[in-house]
């Protein structure tokens, strides 16, 4: 069972070499103006500039994740970028993109067990 298949975030995965190996619905319809699920069997890097190919490329070394927001149209969006880890070895990359609001709660929880 595809347990991302319906999520309402954007779950993208390639391989250690960039190659896209999964999309999720929301993943597709996200990406449908660079080619949808025809992404998948293509590399990463040809759809993004330098500085990002060398971020995915450090996530991809070090193991270290990577987090930031953006706005586009409108929407504003967490990305959050990390390692697909198996077995104790880097296999590749994980992204979910999901929409949050702008004024967005921010709690600072007491440290309690």
């Amino acid at each position: 069972m595809d347990y991302l298949k319906e999520l309402d975030a954007a779950v993208t995965i390639c391989d250690k070499e960039g190659i896209v190996v999964y999309m999720n619905d929301k993943s597709i319809k996200t990406f449908q103006k660079d080619g949808g699920a025809d992404l998948i069997g293509r590399n990463l890097y040809d759809c993004h500039p330098q500085p990002a190919i060398e971020k995915m490329k450090h996530i991809l070394q070090t193991g270290e994740s990577n987090t930031y927001s953006i706005e586009k149209n409108g929407i504003k969006k967490i990305i959050f970028q990390y390692p697909w880890i198996q077995n104790g070895a880097i296999e590749g990359l994980v992204e979910i993109c999901f929409a949050v609001p702008f004024d967005m709660p921010h709690f600072v929880r007491p440290n309690t067990i």
